[in-house]
């Protein structure tokens, strides 16, 4: 049976869907807000940071606790409290709409890891050790959440205002009925690594910072060249004197060709190993970005774009297994930590990069990208998958 068949797999990953319209949504809520309320540009920005960095220092919290006792209450309570406060923030009058929107967060917080456990622990119990392929899918059905909650939410708020608004809320309450009845109430079972030798304490300890090292500055490489891309682009492709339905269509390739990407580099980690397809890929990444600022022809903006979009996913999923297995404590602990991790990195690469090219032009930060995919392809060499040498 195929993965995308197991019921298990998907009310987890169903239930992801359903948080990421949410996530996804909560911009064109907060514009919507905004007109009433009154807020500038600045407030917009720092509301949306706020919600973002809440989530990510709470994944790691919530993970702990899906590692003791286990992921249905969890992700079921996650959903609950994302659909309510994203309900209670489209009908609440004044400033305590943005509480409610804000709080939401912790909702996502709760899901992600537990969710992303869940989803590894399918792929890795029920088919043949393919964590990554079910990991990939997971994801996938995430980023095609963020990509259509943008466009219900502003079709429902246009159209029937905030009533409308419930209407995208609702689903959250359905999926956390099913998580309720669907997943396991126990804490997961760790099971021994097949081939996992003893050594030394001592040795164990200093091999263990050196590949959390390595594991970090991978992580941390590849979300900067993601956030990246995703707020450079479209200014480069502004300057360049493109349209905004020009450059937001690029910049859609490029998250479409990460979300395919993810899936493809999934499936190969599974046959071919986690450490020889980050490598590869992280590398491949590097040379359409390396070529950007050199193009300006529109032609080939849309091979490459997506291209780079694709090399750059493939190793979204390998990162968050290797986390799983290499992290210290549980598995739903070490996919709290790598995600938030993940997102905060990427923002303070996204500062650097604002600051390089306010200094030599938006160009320098593609250059600068392009190095570190070297440089995360060039960390991931140190990382060995667990279960097999690749």
């Amino acid at each position: 049976m195929s993965i995308l068949l197991d019921v298990l797999f998907l009310t987890v990953s169903l239930s992801h869907f359903g948080v990421d319209v949410l996530n996804g949504s909560k911009g064109v809520l907060l514009v919507y807000l905004s007109g009433s309320l009154g807020l500038s540009n600045t407030a917009l920005g720092a509301l949306s940071t706020a919600y973002t960095v809440l989530g990510s220092l709470m994944q790691p919290v919530f993970g702990y606790v899906t590692d003791r006792v286990g992921p249905r209450w969890v992700v079921a309570g996650g959903l609950l409290w994302i659909g309510t406060c994203f309900s209670l923030a489209a009908i609440t009058p004044g400033v305590g709409a943005l509480f409610f929107l804000v709080a939401g967060s912790l909702g996502s917080g709760a899901f992600h890891p537990a969710g992303t456990m869940q989803a590894t622990l399918v792929g890795r119990s029920r088919f043949a050790g393919r964590e990554t392929t079910s990991t990939s899918y997971f994801f996938m059905l995430g980023q095609v959440g963020l990509f259509l909650g943008p466009l219900l939410g502003g079709l429902l708020l246009g159209s029937l205002g905030p009533q409308g608004w419930l209407i995208l809320t609702a689903p959250a309450f359905l999926m956390a009925f099913g998580a309720g009845i669907r997943l396991p109430a126990h804490k997961p079972v760790m099971v021994a690594r097949p081939g996992h030798q003893e050594t030394s304490g001592r040795k164990v300890l200093h091999t263990s910072l050196w590949i959390l090292l390595a594991l970090a500055l991978m992580t941390a490489f590849r979300a900067m060249v993601q956030q990246n891309m995703n707020t450079f682009l479209p200014k480069y492709l502004s300057d360049l004197g493109y349209a905004p339905e020009v450059y937001g269509a690029i910049a859609a390739l490029f998250m479409g060709g990460s979300a395919l990407g993810n899936v493809l580099g999934g499936n190969l980690a599974d046959r071919f190993g986690k450490r020889r397809v980050a490598v590869l890929t992280l590398t491949l990444t590097s040379l359409p970005l390396a070529l950007l600022p050199a193009i300006r022809d529109l032609s080939w903006l849309y091979l490459l774009i997506p291209l780079a979009g694709a090399f750059s996913g493939a190793s979204h999923s390998i990162i968050v297994v290797f986390a799983q297995r290499i992290i210290p404590g549980g598995m739903a602990t070490a996919s709290g930590l790598i995600l938030g991790f993940m997102f905060s990195t990427g923002a303070l690469g996204t500062l650097l990069s604002g600051y390089l090219a306010d200094l030599w032009g938006v160009s320098i930060v593609f250059t600068f990208s392009a190095g570190l995919a070297l440089a995360a392809a060039a960390m991931t060499g140190v990382l060995r998958d667990s279960k097999t040498a690749n």
